[in-house]
């Protein structure tokens, strides 16, 4: 017998969706410079999420799709598109990659698309395969044409927990001063006994949005966590690393049907731990864990029926790089001396990576040259008590811990990788002491200051929802 229905049971409407997004063989895996990585097979499949949420007049979507990179054109279809179906403005319409370095990217990022010189038939060192691009934006957007439909109302609740053994700032400070990279094996003695400290941080915080039905359903769940996925790569494999054994766990261990997760900053966070002889990558493990400590916050949660839902969108100017003269002269040289592809001999499968690297280079100049400043976007939701702050590239974590120490919100949940990729976005002392997320190219392309230029933007969004 149906239950009664005896009040209005909450303003907040929600409507949950997934896809399948798994790619097909011979789709060039992200995520790596130079290599040839198309998939072997599928260790666990790939999703596109979609979560639609509506309040009187308000209305504001999240897409969330289990893919490594994403390029802004491409993205710029999925908003469009989703703006359409739901009579609502792109701005409202938020797109995050979880960057799971066992997926294709959205297009290419390592050399544009427009960049002369790449053979056809090595189209895969620009980073993407377009037909893929083409093919997933269509699946995201049957995701959210679907959440459209299945809107119904629902109750709110927010919370954190802490989990601090996953994550490690990945930038090592060495005996002499330079910044290496941990990997998930150090060989003695170039690994721990060459690292004297991290240089950062990390963020340990869980952030937890539940959404109930009147059936006391979880139509969906979102979870936020900062760390690069990268435990299955570099294997030829297709998974969705722990964003999808996490989103996994949390509808096997908690019942979410179609659960978000959203991962922050982690420019400078890596899950290889540095100082454990006996560590293994396991992105099972990882996503077991932070749904155990999410089901830990459920217990604690507090529903409420009436949720504020408002969003901010802006977009500021931030200078792009133009490459240093020794490095521009460094790289017309390398393409002077080897015009044509040059092939990585210790890696058959590998072209150099001094090669790819200073087509970037000549690449970033050229854009440079075009756009000086690059229209970097920044979108604020208001879900309740949380705000939900998404950020184009890859943010040290330094940023999301100031954003969140300075947020008027009593939960600040951020996401990265959203409407564009500009590469990772170091703090200013990084630039000093180099390491891969400062070099200049395509993957670290905009000035010192943007950082902050970003973080302060933010807050103020921020403030400007929960004034």
């Amino acid at each position: 017998m149906n239950q009664p229905q005896t009040k209005p049971f909450a303003n907040l409407m929600a409507g949950a969706a997934e896809v399948d997004i798994t790619p097909w063989a011979g789709v060039q895996l992200a995520g790596d410079v130079g290599r040839y990585r198309p998939a072997k097979y599928v260790l666990d499949r790939l999703n596109a999420r979609a979560l639609v949420l509506a309040a009187g007049e308000r209305k504001v979507c999240i897409v969330a799709a289990d893919l490594c990179v994403p390029v802004r054109k491409y993205l710029d279809r999925v908003r469009a598109a989703a703006a359409e179906l739901l009579g609502i403005s792109p701005d409202a319409v938020i797109t995050h990659l979880t960057q799971t370095h066992s997926a294709p990217g959205l297009g290419h990022f390592i050399l544009s698309e427009d960049y002369p010189g790449i053979p056809s038939e090595l189209e895969w060192l620009r980073g993407g395969d377009l037909d893929y691009a083409n093919w997933a934006v269509e699946r995201m957007i049957e995701a959210v044409r679907t959440a459209s439909t299945r809107l119904e109302e629902v109750q709110m609740a927010v919370g954190s927990g802490i989990e601090g053994r996953l994550a490690h700032n990945r930038r090592a400070v060495s005996r002499d001063g330079a910044i290496i990279m941990p990997g998930p094996s150090w060989p003695q003695p170039l690994g721990p006994t060459q690292i004297r400290y991290l240089e950062g941080p990390i963020d340990p915080e869980l952030g937890v949005i539940c959404l109930r039905n009147r059936r006391l359903e979880l139509p969906t769940l979102i979870a936020n966590y900062a760390c690069h996925p990268v435990h299955v790569f570099p294997r030829p494999l297709i998974s969705a690393d722990w964003p999808g054994a996490l989103a996994a766990q949390l509808t096997s261990m908690l019942g979410a049907q179609h659960p978000l997760v959203l991962n922050g900053c982690c420019g400078n966070i890596n899950p290889w731990d540095p100082f454990d002889p006996a560590y293994k990558a396991d992105h099972l493990r990882m996503g077991r864990m932070l749904a155990e400590t999410v089901a830990n916050v459920m217990q604690t949660l507090q529903f409420q029926d009436n949720i504020a839902l408002d969003y901010r969108c802006r977009h500021i100017m931030i200078p792009q790089r133009a490459p240093e003269p020794a490095k521009l002269a460094w790289a017309l040289k390398m393409l002077a001396d080897h015009p044509q592809p040059l092939v990585d001999a210790s890696r058959p499968d590998s072209f150099d990576f001094d090669w790819v690297q200073a087509n970037g280079v000549l690449d970033l100049a050229r854009s440079q040259a075009r756009e000086p400043l690059y229209d970097y976007e920044i979108q604020v939701v208001r879900l309740g008590d949380a705000a939900i702050v998404a950020l184009p590239g890859e943010p040290f974590v330094e940023g999301q811990l100031r954003l969140k120490l300075e947020s008027r919100a009593s939960y600040t949940f951020v996401a990265h990788d959203t409407s564009s990729y500009v590469g990772y976005i170091p703090i200013p002392q990084a630039f000093a002491r180099g390491g891969h997320e400062a070099n200049t190219g395509n993957w670290s392309r905009l000035v010192p200051e943007a950082l902050d230029m970003v973080v302060d933007q933010a807050i103020a969004m921020v403030s400007e929802l929960f004034a």
